[in-house]
């Protein structure tokens, strides 16, 4: 075996490339290698690849404008860290060079992706994108996506690319926050327009957690794939068999741990088998569902809703879940119920909801049989399930070992013999309690890159305080790089700026004074008075803002660039008055993931208060993932107190979420609803109180293009506007005079 060739930049990199034998190392040197693209084609075989290697794992830094390319065969890659840079329109690792060059039999290991993402959050890429055959991804690790687009697509774009047997294994997938809009996924198998080829991709020994881009974690849009052994922690989503028929999801652990959103497995089309999965505590609903078994379309197009037949759903434990969903999905356009669809040998232990199941059409489809079902539940079941006493072990997790087993007929073993050879002969008990916390133990050991830790660790560094007396103070203070979070105590009277301020990092504005002046000096009006940038986090905290000298289209506005970062703010304990114009902008393209608003008092402005409805693209697109607005008052105010936005007919996210509660509104009016909500897929208005507010208007407006929860509950409305519900408004106990 020849010595390996170290190489220190990309020149010598493209020379190894080139010159590349069977058997050959090439090891590339510590360092950052910043702005390249890295392209290998060279030819390897089966037992004598060529590796390209980091002299040391995770030392190797890839950054700045870069990516890697791979369009030749038995190439292994292992130990590159892709850090602090962004790929662009590209795929940060692409198994192909171009159209010409794919990879075939290579592999990418021992890697890792971390917030590698593109400047603009609209501005969308894949992280890995594979195509050729037989490639592999193993032992990596991928955290932080925030920008938009699938963090790993298989693409089947012609036959060298279908039939492909990817393996994707071994990897840890983290830290995914909600995208606020479609193609969030972890993992994409296939597109539409290809779902009516077979993959055969499989996606095994796995850890997901906290992978809450979207509805769908994993979306295969594709047949014959096999989804087995993955450990999904705490994640808002599910496994959808979105497209494609005859895949299988088996011997995978849910575990929801009673975390909001948390789903588990979503049926579409034919011949597709759910089996040996544990759900644990998963608490999604709808589409979210532990199980969600959907209704289709007459006659649909491969692209659309295909019904479900087929299918096989047997040995799942459901432990302390959500009720599963069957006919999921059924309205004008979802009319064909699911068919020919066993379901057998499931069990089911839950002692806190009254419900196993909900169905949404005709169930006469499934033919149920050997369920169990543990007594305290009340539900009347049909023949198929037993309600019984479940005993346990002490195992941890709550796994169900009844002593009974429920009858296969020679009919479905026959099909599990010819269609899974040995993958399914546990159809004739339960879930195995030592083999799924053996799975568990496995997945958090062995997946993802050893050396990379799997969850950023969280600094314990103190709060930096300082205090400022002027607007140049202020601003000065705002322009440091604070690498800790900054509390800026306001100690002046009066703040008069000569240019916008920008929030970057963690800020806390805070003041003992009774009032703070902030204005501005400008011949003209500016936009905004602070900007907060992608990625940081503004809060108010006790402090008296008097905005009468401020002339500005919006006192606090999002990042005007539409950064990829995530953002958030907190306001408590504090008073905004005399505005003109709006308080709170979200702009176009960015996101928050959450805003909370407690304890403060608004009036006497004019304008806006929280405006979230730039997002006009009707594509589901929204600003706000949680605003809740607790315990304020709005006094006096002209103009909307909230306005929110999400168009589109678009199903793959949870929110916006709002609670506004134990609010006081007295005195404020607007030309249009004083709060408008469109789109928003979860709220709670309860215990607030209206008073002689836009009374010969609309006080609260409800609009939704898809299915939404609406609470309108238990407030005092006097002398104040009318409410304009909708069909998923519930309204009950309100005093209205």
């Amino acid at each position: 075996m020849a010595d390996p060739i170290v190489v220190k930049n990309i020149d010598e990199l493209k020379k190894a490339n080139a010159a590349a034998k069977p058997g050959d190392v090439i090891i590339l040197q510590n360092g950052t290698w910043k702005d390249v693209t890295i392209a290998l084609n060279c030819t390897g075989t089966r037992d004598q690849p060529i590796t390209f290697k980091a002299q040391h794992a995770g030392k190797v830094l890839i950054t700045g404008h870069s990516k890697l390319k791979l369009g030749g065969s038995f190439i292994i890659v292992d130990g590159f860290y892709f850090t602090n840079g962004y790929a662009g329109d590209d795929a940060i690792i692409d198994l192909r060079i171009d159209k010409k060059q794919l990879a075939n039999n290579c592999r990418v290991t021992n890697s890792v992706i971390n917030d590698f993402n593109n400047p603009k959050r609209m501005d969308e890429n894949y992280w890995v994108s594979l195509s050729g055959k037989n490639n592999r991804i193993d032992h990596c690790s991928f955290l932080n996506k925030k920008n938009m687009g699938v963090l790993m697509a298989v693409l089947l774009d012609d036959e060298r690319s279908r039939e492909n047997f990817h393996s994707i294994d071994h990897n840890y997938f983290g830290v995914r926050l909600p995208l606020a809009s479609n193609s969030g996924e972890i993992i994409r198998v296939g597109v539409s327009q290809h779902c009516e080829f077979n993959s055969n991709t499989q996606i095994v020994d796995n850890f997901f957690e906290h992978c809450d881009g979207e509805t769908e974690i994993i979306s295969i849009k594709s047949g014959t794939n096999i989804v087995r052994n993955n450990l999904f922690k705490e994640c808002q989503g599910s496994v959808v068999l979105r497209h494609g028929n005859y895949n299988t999801v088996e011997n995978n652990i849910f575990l929801g741990n009673d975390k909001d959103g948390t789903g588990g497995v979503r049926v579409i089309n034919k011949g597709q088998w759910v089996v040996n999965n544990l759900f644990y505590k998963c608490r999604g609903v709808g589409f979210r569902s532990p199980l969600s078994v959907m209704n289709g379309v007459p006659n649909s197009p491969a692209f659309r809703y295909v019904a479900v037949t087929d299918a096989v759903i047997a040995n799942n434990s459901f432990v302390n879940c959500t009720p599963i969903s069957l006919c999921e999905g059924s309205d004008s356009e979802r009319t064909v119920k699911p068919s020919q669809v066993v379901f057998t040998n499931n069990s089911f232990d839950n002692n806190r909801d009254k419900l196993i199941y909900n169905s949404y059409d005709d169930i006469s489809g499934f033919i149920f049989s050997g369920n169990i079902v543990n007594k305290e539940v009340a539900q009347q079941l049909p023949v198929g399930f037993t309600k019984m006493t479940l005993s346990s072990r002490n195992t941890g997790i709550r796994i169900l070992f009844p002593n009974i087993k429920a009858v296969i007929s020679d009919s479905l073993r026959l099909a599990a013999t010819s269609r899974l050879k040995d993958a399914f002969p546990s159809v004739t008990g339960y879930a195995d309690a030592n083999r799924y916390l053996q799975v568990n133990r496995n997945t958090n050991s062995d997946c993802g890159a050893k050396w990379f830790a799997k969850l950023n660790i969280k600094s314990n560094k103190k709060a930096i305080q300082v205090s400022c007396k002027t607007g140049e103070e202020l601003k000065e203070q705002l322009t440091k790089n604070h690498t800790e979070a900054l509390i800026i105590n306001l100690t002046g009277d009066s703040y008069i700026l000569y240019g916008p301020l920008t929030v970057e990092g963690n800020i806390t504005l805070t003041s003992s004074k009774k009032n703070v002046v902030i204005g501005n000096l400008t011949d003209k009006p500016w936009p905004y008075i602070i900007e907060i940038k992608g990625g940081s986090t503004l809060s108010l905290a006790d402090i008296n803002i008097d905005l009468s000298t401020a002339d500005a289209g919006s006192f606090i506005t999002a990042d005007m660039n539409g950064s990829s970062g995530h953002s958030n703010f907190l306001m408590t304990g504090s008073t905004i008055k005399n505005m003109n114009g709006t308080f709170f902008n979200a702009t176009k393209s960015t996101m928050f993931d959450s805003l909370i608003v407690s304890n403060n008092s608004f009036f006497s402005n004019k304008g806006t208060i929280f405006n979230f409805s730039n997002e006009t693209d009707k594509k589901g697109y929204y600003n706000v993932e949680q605003l809740k607005m607790i315990n304020n008052s709005f006094n006096g105010n002209k103009g909307q107190l909230l306005n929110i936005l999400r168009g589109g007919n678009d199903e793959s996210t949870m929110g916006p979420l709002l609670l506004f509660k134990n609010n006081v509104i007295s005195n404020c009016s607007s030309n249009e609803p004083l709060i408008k909500l469109y789109g928003t897929q979860r709220s709670f208005l309860q215990y607030n109180r209206f008073t002689a507010s836009n009374n010969t208007g609309t006080l609260v407006e409800y609009e939704d293009a898809v299915r939404a929860v609406h609470f309108f509950n238990k407030n005092s409305i006097t002398g104040s506007g009318k409410i304009i519900k909708n069909k998923f408004v519930t309204g009950e106990n309100n005093n209205i005079k």
